[in-house]
């Protein structure tokens, strides 16, 4: 019963969310878009960080493997395969980027983790720079859009038209993020409640104890930064298609430590948390440049100024944010929210009238004579 209720509140958010490109200029859908890529990265992340227990930098660099794999499956040069085909086999080739590493993954743990997934991302950026068969070197190479059974997630001729609005690619690359996004979340949650996240507590908690009930400690490990990474190159190919042309610089470290700030902020383990740190952490710098001249010490793009340009304002804001969080609310957004609804559901019981029972009138007691 608590699982429909829960659906009916989404039902007016589905609605909302899918009625947006028929409102919304492309300005909009496009921070959306970015907003869903990087909520599918980070549900991944946080099953790792925040599940699993373990410290990984190195998201960044399984970002790029589905990003350039789909880029250079699907594209000249490269096998040219069709893009649905493009877009699956690059969430695999992230997942066995993964594999490779999970060995290291289900022994390492703690900050050393956290450096050899570092490592990741230079080797990562490296290459990129230096496959030019393959990644287009330094200049990055354009991504080919996405067609499912003869619809192109593009701007295409003649336009396409619905209800008297124009659907160019950000349109449509909207209901392809939001199908994506609704996949992500439904599988995430899916492990979270079942037996794997179980697991996965068990041993982010205490292998000991987790060993001791019979988890296999390393195998689990291993498993969560596999599906991690392959929800990681599930937003990299969503990415791709949003920018249409990729370049190496922007799959960097700075990249990794925003993904870190999205799950930190969202709430540890949670995939409503995730999302909530994704869209903020990626909304803001964009929201940032698109009001610059309106916004105190800040600087708008391309300006000589003193002031501070709106990506770095936008960074000590979330930087703030995440000092906030770690003081005032340990468990993210989520679990402020939660506490919220806890207090108002408690003032609701609190301001309702009790309403007891009438008691029933007493008899009289019988006199015998």
């Amino acid at each position: 019963m608590s699982d429909l209720l829960k659906r009916g509140r989404l039902l007016p958010l589905v609605l909302l969310l899918a009625a947006l490109p028929f409102y919304v200029d492309a300005f909009w859908l496009r921070i959306g878009l970015f907003a869903m890529a990087a909520a599918i990265g980070a549900a991944g992340l946080g099953l790792l960080a925040g599940t699993a227990g373990q410290l990984s930098l190195g998201h960044a660099f399984f970002l790029a493997v589905g990003a350039y794999g789909y880029a250079w499956l699907a594209g000249e040069p490269g096998p040219g395969l069709p893009p649905a085909l493009a877009l699956v086999l690059a969430v695999l080739l992230a997942g066995a980027a993964g594999g490779l590493f999970s060995p290291l993954a289900g022994r390492v743990k703690g900050i050393y983790l956290g450096v050899a997934t570092l490592a990741l991302v230079f080797l990562g950026h490296h290459v990129l720079l230096t496959a030019d068969s393959v990644t287009g070197g330094f200049n990055g190479r354009s991504v080919p859009p996405l067609t499912v059974g003869g619809f192109t997630f593009a701007d295409t001729d003649p336009e396409l038209v619905v209800l008297g609005v124009p659907f160019g690619a950000e349109e449509r690359l909207w209901y392809l993020g939001l199908a994506l996004f609704a996949l992500t979340w439904v599988t995430a949650r899916g492990i979270l409640r079942g037996r794997p996240g179980r697991a996965l507590v068990a041993v982010r908690d205490s292998e000991t104890a987790a060993a001791v009930m019979g988890v296999d400690v390393a195998r689990y490990r291993s498993a969560a930064f596999v599906v991690s990474s392959m929800y990681a190159g599930l937003a990299g190919a969503l990415l791709a298609l949003g920018f249409r042309r990729i370049v190496p610089d922007y799959f960097g470290l700075a990249l990794s430590v925003d993904y870190l700030a999205m799950i930190v902020i969202g709430g540890l383990g949670s995939v409503a948390g995730a999302t909530a740190g994704a869209v903020f952490v990626t909304a803001l710098p964009l929201l940032m440049t698109r009001y610059a001249d309106h916004l105190p010490l800040v600087a708008a793009p391309g300006s000589t100024g003193g002031a501070v340009g709106p990506t770095e304002a936008a960074r000590y804001l979330y930087g703030a944010a995440i000092v906030l969080v770690l003081l005032y609310a340990p468990d993210g957004l989520h679990g402020l929210a939660r506490r919220l609804r806890a207090r108002l559901a408690a003032r609701r019981t609190k301001s309702a009238p009790a309403t007891a029972p009438s008691a029933a009138p007493a008899r009289p007691k019988e006199h015998t004579p």
